[in-house]
Formats: C-alpha cells, sequence, structure tokens
C-alpha cells in the first residue's frame, strides 16, 4: 500500500480555492443553478503566477444543459481539463498520455462531496487530492437524491489503482451548504 505525504496546503488556500469552485457558478451557468455543483482543479505546484497555486480549468453541473445525465461538476471538470490540456494551441499542448499523466499533480475541489460516480472517475483519473465542501448526508437532509455510497467508501475500495488520492472533507461547508438549500425549501434565499 502507497501512503500520502503530509499535506503541506495552508487552510487558507484551502479556503480561498473552494470559494473559486462557488464563484464559477456564476461565472459558467447562473448565480442560483438548480443544480449548484461547481468544482475547480488547481495544480499546487505551479506556483509562477501565484502561490496559491495554477487554476487549470474549472466547470459546473451541466447536465441540464447538455441533457447528459453524467456531467456532474466533477465529470464536466475532468472533461474540460482533458480538453485544455490537449489543446495543441493552449498553453499545455500535452500528448493524451502526458495528460493523463498530469492528473497526479492536479487537485479538484468541488463544493459538494461527489457522488459515486464522480468519486470513481476522480480516482480513475489519478488526481492527488479531492477536497470538498458538503457533505452527501447535508446533501440529503436537504432533499437532494443521493446514492448513499460516500467518496471515503469509493476511495477506500479503489486501492487497486496505480495512486491514491488524498480525500480532505467539509472545507468550508458554512459557505457550500447553503447553494443547495433554497432547491427543496422556499424558506432558504438563493
Amino acid at each position: 500500500q502507497q501512503s500520502l505525504a503530509p499535506d503541506t496546503i495552508p487552510y487558507d488556500i484551502r479556503v480561498y480555492w473552494m470559494r473559486r469552485a462557488n464563484t464559477a457558478l456564476a461565472e459558467l451557468a447562473s448565480p442560483c443553478p438548480f443544480g449548484a455543483f461547481g468544482s475547480v482543479v488547481v495544480n499546487h505546484t505551479d506556483t509562477s503566477s501565484d502561490p496559491r497555486g495554477k487554476l487549470v480549468c474549472m466547470s459546473v453541473n451541466q447536465n441540464m444543459q447538455k441533457g447528459n445525465p453524467t456531467l456532474h461538476g466533477e465529470i464536466s471538470a475532468i472533461n474540460n481539463c482533458s480538453e485544455i490540456l490537449t489543446d495543441p494551441d493552449g498553453d499545455y499542448r500535452l500528448s493524451t498520455s502526458e495528460s493523463l499523466k498530469a492528473f497526479s499533480k492536479l487537485s479538484l475541489y468541488t463544493n459538494a462531496e461527489p457522488c459515486p460516480m464522480c468519486a470513481s472517475a476522480i480516482r480513475w483519473s489519478g488526481f492527488a487530492e479531492c477536497i470538498f465542501g458538503t457533505s452527501i448526508e447535508t446533501l440529503v437532509e436537504k432533499g437532494w437524491g443521493q446514492i448513499s455510497i460516500y467518496s471515503d467508501e469509493v476511495f477506500e475500495e479503489s486501492t487497486k489503482l496505480p495512486s491514491i488520492t488524498r480525500l480532505i472533507r467539509n472545507v468550508l461547508a458554512n459557505e457550500t451548504d447553503p447553494f443547495f438549500s433554497w432547491q427543496f425549501n422556499p424558506q432558504s434565499s438563493c
């Protein structure tokens, strides 16, 4: 079994990127999208232009916009990153095999705990880390239908994969939870 190196990212940097996942909603969808699931992918090792790391890509839940039920925020971000990393005219210009390897250096921030489909995709991608805000338990309490298999269960059952992914929970949940309240509670404001 592999082990994780100590987490050296300061909490204030985690907060910055979680807030960035939240603001992706307004930038890419609307300030009050029904499925307010936003994600950003960050390279914490590239501090050339910002000591907090470099934003590689971002996305939001797009299943309603595209008619594809698998386009949760995390899956959409992974797809977006793949396109950005391999764009022959872009900043990275990686081959497909280089792009696949690049995920091991990246951190995925998402404002809600990945569902089992997304957690599996994160593990298959080989991300260095996955950081989330609102838990699946909180989503269910707020009325969201969920498959009650938690990210840590998916991560624990994926030990045969060639990489490991750090899972960091409940970062800024006090700010991410409200994004999932108003859809099923008329007393909650968007």
